[in-house]
Parts: structure tokens; sequence; C-alpha cells
């Protein structure tokens, strides 16, 4: 039997300016325990009471953007290292919070000392910070505060102990960094002046004992120093090693009742005093609130509590703060080639499926764009597909001539039948697309470029929370010769966005629900039935929210598409499908019946001359099942594992 693989260890790292991470990861990548490290930078958007949360989404991206500057340092120290932000009104619920979605061992926070002039334990004033004391105060985790003074070059790490809870993390984490380094460890034990030799010999006993018992290294000693002054033992003491790590005092019975009590005045007065790099750590306590670890214990699954979390707000602070976390802009993800990083370290593929209809004005350009971008000059994507729903142009010879296969969707699967429509040239390509994402790309676009592909897995691959992605961008509408900059998107402002907020106000703050553009994760596009036609889009949409929840989903700002607008009565149409779609998906939710067998079709207005007449039209979408349920998906996918 092979062993078990190690649960990674899971640190998070709250970071006000990315420019002190690199000793924060480097401490982060020693302190694991012996397990894998994944170290996560977290970025916090606060957005002031009275200002919507959506408002922070220009700040997010900002602060997207500057913590990339981050990943370097995690390939620097051989550990996965990630980025995240996060919305909210007060950082320190941001970092619980956090805490609680990746289901952090560790807070690693850095601390740049008092404000000059300020006692730390002044009445009144912060002990570190607003938001580490609020993080503390709640422990919802192991969490080391760092005093950052460099750690270059550790070759000596001193660990004052006088017992308590906190140690054995103190004596853990420095025996892990000294491994790490290279360096030794050295435990403090400061007793009072006057105690006798003998007094002295007893103390030193117990400090070897300790050391023998938890130092796990044989370059660890322990010593003893007389002092009436612990305190000024200790920095004395700190002056001859790169590195102090100290473990919070217990906590007194008389401590006040405000919470004041952090780590104790002796640790917090190290810290700000003490000449090297200082690292106080405290392990977590039981709590007086609710947090994640209740939710997680009481549900089971992250997933669960997510929905406890979001449940919990009121539903337009809900979407607000989703806007603002998971809208995205192409331009993030533009050095591709760290995207293709992004994809070997996670050993991932990529699919592209190009869904065609008689495309043969801009199904060319869509390929040549793509390909030569994203496939030939880097290896961002590892297939490309066109889905031909039977065209009767050139779409299928254009494509074989710039060397993409070309699959009708009628012969996918054949033996399960064939219906009209986008959505069912979809499903099927799930049979033909083997990557672990798989995109969707209109093939009508005329300005096509190779953002409207990179920006939709960008998200995805950077952010593994977010299983979905929709794009969206300026629609422009033609009338005669002129290109309107605005217009497009009729049947999205006038049907959809209306249903959306009224029966589905998750979904409120997509921009785009209909848009064409589209890219998820595998393991969650298998599990979803699609409908067969144009109810597609907001099919999908809805069965992500109800079965995966609001923060599976994400959205990229495309900029500008320009594509062939279609006339009214054929959009009226489109949108009755929709419509229809979405009441399904609500009879689904309730267990009741909303649409009568008159109501599955629908009545056409058609003019001749003077003359008026009803006609109707069956234009209902059909719905095929999750395609994980078929077995000759299952047998395809189980022949690829196997190669």
């Amino acid at each position: 039997m092979a062993p078990r693989r190690k649960q990674p260890y899971r640190i998070l790292l709250p970071l006000a300016n990315p420019r002190t991470a690199r000793d924060l990861v480097r401490i982060g990548a020693g302190v694991a325990d012996g397990r894998p490290t994944e170290i996560t930078a977290l970025g916090i958007v606060e957005v002031p009471e009275g200002v919507s949360l959506s408002e922070g989404a220009t700040q997010a991206r900002t602060a997207r953007r500057l913590l990339q500057r981050v990943l370097g340092f995690g390939d620097e120290e051989g550990v996965e290292l990630r980025t995240m932000v996060r919305i909210g009104r007060h950082a320190s619920d941001g970092v619980i919070e956090a805490v609680g979605e990746e289901d952090a061992d560790l807070v690693i926070f850095g601390w740049g000392g008092p404000p000059r002039g300020q006692a730390a334990e002044r009445e009144g004033r912060p002990v570190f910070s607003p938001t580490i004391d609020a993080v503390v105060r709640e422990s919802p985790c192991d969490i080391a505060v760092v005093k950052q003074r460099g750690v270059e070059k550790v070759e000596s790490i001193l660990v004052p102990v006088r017992g308590g809870p906190h140690a054995e993390l103190a004596i853990r984490i420095s025996r892990d960094l000294a491994k790490r380094f290279n360096a030794r460890v050295v435990v403090l034990h400061v007793v009072p002046k006057g105690i006798g030799d003998r007094g002295l010999e007893r103390e030193q006993a117990a400090v070897t004992a300790f050391v023998r018992e938890h130092a796990g290294t044989r370059r660890a000693s322990g010593i003893i120093r007389e002092a009436t002054s612990v305190r000024q033992a200790i920095i004395k003491e700190a002056a001859n090693h790169d590195l102090v790590v100290m473990g919070a005092s217990a906590q007194p019975t008389n401590a006040a009742p405000d919470g004041r009590y952090l780590f104790g005045t002796l640790a917090e007065a190290v810290a700000s005093r003490a000449r090297p790099t200082v690292i106080v750590v405290k392990t977590k306590q039981s709590l007086g609130l609710a947090t994640f670890d209740e939710l997680r214990a009481s549900e089971g699954t992250l997933a669960h509590a997510d929905a406890l979390v979001e449940t919990s707000r009121s539903l337009p602070v809900v979407v607000d703060r989703w806007f603002a976390e998971n809208t995205f802009h192409a331009h993030e993800f533009s050095d591709v080639r760290k995207l293709v990083a992004l994809k070997e370290r996670q050993n991932l593929t990529i699919s592209v499926g190009l869904p065609a209809l008689n495309e043969e004005k801009t199904i060319g350009t869509v390929i040549r764009r793509v390909k030569a971008a994203l496939m030939d000059r880097v290896p961002l994507i590892d297939q490309m597909v066109v889905i031909d729903s039977m065209s009767d142009d050139r779409t299928a010879e254009i494509a074989a001539e710039l060397g993409v296969p070309v699959v009708r969707h009628p012969e996918i699967l054949p033996e399960l039948g064939s219906h009209r429509g986008k959505g069912e040239a979809l499903w099927k390509s799930l049979h033909v697309l083997d990557g672990d994402i798989v995109a969707w790309i209109d093939t009508d676009i005329s300005n096509i470029q190779p953002r409207f592909v990179y920006g939709l897995l960008g998200p995805l691959l950077r952010e593994p929370r977010i299983g979905y992605v929709k794009g969206f961008y300026q629609r422009p509408i033609r009338s005669g010769d002129q290109l309107h900059a605005e217009g497009g998107g009729r049947v999205t402002e006038l049907m959809a966005r209306p249903l959306i907020n009224l029966f589905f106000p998750e979904l409120s703050g997509m921009i785009q629900p209909l848009s064409g553009e589209y890219a998820g994760r595998r393991e969650l596009l298998e599990r979803l039935p699609f409908f067969t036609g144009y109810a597609v889009e907001i099919g999908l949409l809805i069965d992500i929210l109800e079965h995966a929840g609001l923060s599976r989903l994400g959205q990229v700002d495309l900029e500008r598409r320009i594509h062939r607008n279609q006339p009214l009565a054929n959009l009226s149409q489109m949108a009755y499908v929709i419509l229809a779609g979405a009441v399904r998906k609500l009879e689904e939710r309730h267990r009741l019946e909303l649409l009568t067998e008159v109501g599955r079709g629908m009545k056409v207005i058609k003019t001749e001359a003077e003359r008026f007449s009803l006609e109707v039209l069956e234009i209902g979408d059909e719905i095929r099942p999750p395609i994980i349920t078929v077995p000759a998906y299952l047998e395809h996918r189980r022949s690829l594992k196997g190669r």
C-alpha cells in the first residue's frame, strides 16, 4: 500500500505592503512541520461603511496586481505560493474569513513596530495594530507576528521559554526554521537572582530535558540566565542571535475583560526592542464567538461553511462583495508565460472549443489569432477543436486548412441522438475536449484577440476557488454602415437582467450573464445539465449557483466585442427560450409546475400585406443530463487516464 500523502500545511500571509513579503515567505517556507507547504498571500481592500462593497472592485484589481510581485518569492523558497484579495469593512474580518476559506493552519503577520514614541501597552492604543489585535483576539488558528529586521542569514535562533501553552508551538517553529536555515537553537530560561548553585543546577537540568524532548536537533542547547528583569535579560541575550522565536505568555485569570491581553507584555516588549527579527507565536485557543471552525465542524465541508457565511449576511452585501472580489480584467493575465507556469505547476491541461454554424467570414481570423498566440508561440492551450453544427458554407473547410480538427456535433455520441442548438454542441464537446479546463469561444467575433481566451483562463489558473468564468465586454450595435458604441445585448438588458434580479438575485452582479465566452473546470462542468439551445448560458449559471455556490463564479472584462447583430424577431424568440429555461429552473427549485402545455410553444405574429395571423413555434430547449452520467463518456475518460 502506498504511503498516505501528508496534508499540506496552509499558511495565510496578510500583506499590507507586498515589499515586506520576502522575509515572511522565507519564514513561512520553514515552519511547515515536515509537510508540503501552501502559502497564500492575502490582500485586503477595506471599503468604508455607507459605501457599497462593489466600489472596491477597482482597488481589488490594483491589489491583485501588486500581489503578483510576491509570486517569485515562492519559487525562490521552493513552496507553492498564490494570491487572493478579499473585500470588507474591516481588514480583520477579511483575514478571519480567509482563514476559514483556506482552512489555514497558521497566519503570519508582518509588524513594523509601534509608532515612534508610543508604548505598545498604553491604554486605549493597539498593541500591534487594529487588524492584528482583532485577529489575535479571535485566534482562528495558530498566529505568528513577525517584527521584521531581516532573515537573510540565520545561524542562531534564540527561544526564550517560561512554560505555558504556547511554548510547544515556539519550540516546534524554531526547530523547523533551524532545519531550513541550518542554524543552531538556543533555549533560554531566565530565573531570579540568588537561587543558589543547587537551584541553578535544577533549572539547568529541566531546560536540558526540555531541549532533549522537544528541540529535535543535535544543534540545540539550553542556557540559564539570572536576572532581576526577565524582559531585559531576553533583550540582552537576543543581541547574540539572528532570530528570536517566543510564545505568548499564558493568559492570566485577571486579564482585562475587553481582551487587551494578547501575547502578554513580555513578548510585546521583546518584539518591539530586541535587535534581531522576533517571531511571537500564539497557538489556537477556544473561541467565545462562532467562527469558521465551528461552521466546518457542524457542516463537514468548506462549501457548506461558505454557504452559511453568505446566508448570514444580507443578500445585497453578498452580491456587492462577490462583484468586487470576483470581477477581473483581461489585462491582469496578459503575461501569458506566467499563466503557462501556473498551468504546469498545477499539472493541468487546457482545451478550447469553437462552436460554429456558418461562420466562414470570421472563423479563419478567430483560429489564426488564438492559435498563433496561445498554441504556437506560447503553449497555454493544449487542444483546440471546432464543434460544427452542420454548417453548409466553408466553415469546416477553413478550419481544417488551418490545422484545427473539426467534429460535427451530431456525430459525437450518435447513439444518444442529436438536437439542434449551441447548448447541444457544448454538451457533446465535453466528450472530445480532453482538458482539465475547458473554454468555449464564439466564432462570429470579428475583432477577436488572444485576451478573449487568456482573460477567461487567468482567474481559473490563479484562483483555485473559482470554477467557472464568464466574459463581459462593450457590445457595439450596427445600424446600416454605422457602428454605435452602445446598444448591443438587448436580450440581456430587456429580459435577462430583470429576470435575474427578480428570481435569482445572487446572480445580479453578473454584467453579461448571456455572453458566449466562458471557461470552467471539467470536474464542475461534467456534473451539470445543459440546455440544448439558447438557454444554455442562463442554465449553467443557475445550476452552478445552486450546486456550488456564488463564490465559484467569476467574470472578466474582455473590453470590446464586435459580432453580427440579430434582427428583433430572432431576439424575441431567443428571449422566449431563455425565459422558459429560467422558469424550468424555478420549477426544479420549488418543485412546482409553472408552464402549461400551451406555454411550451411561442405564438408569433405574421403579417402579410394588411392581414395578420398567428403561428405557434415549438422552440423550447431540451435538457441534457450531466455528461458524467453517460457510460461512453466515463469509458473515454478512463482510457485517457490509462495513457
